[in-house]
């Protein structure tokens, strides 16, 4: 254990001390990592390329918006630990400003809004109020220009979280597995932001990302032709594949590109954050 918190702090120093340049930006563009269906790779998609943008210099605020707490967990954090969580801030800014909560993670320049199982019951408290579809994004407004990118890693449902997150993102980014069965659920969600942007959200645009991708199978193959053939303008170049160094990451509390720095998991988030910058770049002109 020491041995490892030798290399997590090796790679630190590496990143304190390299070369950066990238554009700036007045205040962050906003990402909605979302997809109604589990295990298709919402977390670490947060997580890895918050991480990857984090490594290129960039300030990171990554948003804990699922009840299970996955990413605050795989950053290596209790969320039975945190006094105040995102659940406190969406129920009342006021008192809670989402500055209090923002914490320190491991990585340079990337930080974290935590989230624990509290947050299930927001669902049911916000509903009744005026404006709830708005609370995240009257939360985020006041350190917007503190950070140049903001994650919020979705639960995996079309609720009144994932609403709130939708309202207050820029670009809502859906990670697709490489398969059939996870192409149904598409329609459904594309209604959703449909609504989003005609109700509260008009400039909301939507970008696709492959993941968990089997090189092995033909299957995965006519997915990701199929996807490219749907939305060929809303596809992002990078492909996720399937790895067991995602779950060996996740054990270990950190991002991948700590965890296993040159593996091929790692570029292609790194890849896809190159992708993202010149996302962000069409975002904000």
């Amino acid at each position: 254990m020491k041995f490892y918190h030798i290399f997590i702090l090796r790679q630190q120093l590496i990143f304190d001390f390299l070369p950066f340049y990238h554009y700036t930006v007045s205040m962050a563009t906003i990402y909605s990592i979302t997809n109604q269906k589990g295990g298709v790779g919402k977390t670490t998609t947060c997580l890895c390329l918050g991480s990857a943008l984090a490594e290129k210099g960039y300030r990171v605020l990554l948003i804990d918006f699922d009840p299970q707490a996955g990413l605050t967990v795989c950053l290596g954090f209790d969320p039975d630990c945190f006094p105040t969580t995102i659940y406190d801030v969406i129920i009342n800014s006021e008192q809670y400003p989402l500055q209090k909560i923002i914490t320190d993670t491991r990585v340079l320049n990337l930080k974290i809004a935590p989230a624990n199982l509290d947050l299930a019951g927001a669902e049911g408290e916000l509903i009744g109020e005026i404006g709830w579809d708005r609370n995240l994004r009257d939360a985020i407004n006041p350190i917007k220009n503190e950070f140049d990118f903001i994650f919020i890693d979705c639960p995996p449902s079309l609720g009144v979280l994932t609403t709130n997150a939708l309202i207050s993102a820029h670009t809502v980014i859906v990670p697709v597995q490489t398969e059939f069965l996870a192409l149904r659920g598409l329609k459904q969600l594309g209604d959703i932001i449909a609504k989003v942007k005609k109700k509260g959200n008009p400039s909301l645009r939507k970008r696709i990302l492959r993941t968990m991708h089997d090189v092995r199978t033909l299957h995965s193959k006519e997915v990701v032709e199929e996807l490219e053939r749907i939305f060929p303008d809303e596809i992002f170049k990078t492909i996720i594949k399937r790895t067991v160094k995602f779950a060996d990451a996740s054990l270990a509390g950190v991002p991948i590109l700590l965890y296993a720095k040159s593996s091929e998991a790692a570029e292609a988030y790194r890849h896809l954050a190159e992708e993202v910058i010149e996302d962000a770049k069409e975002t904000v002109s």
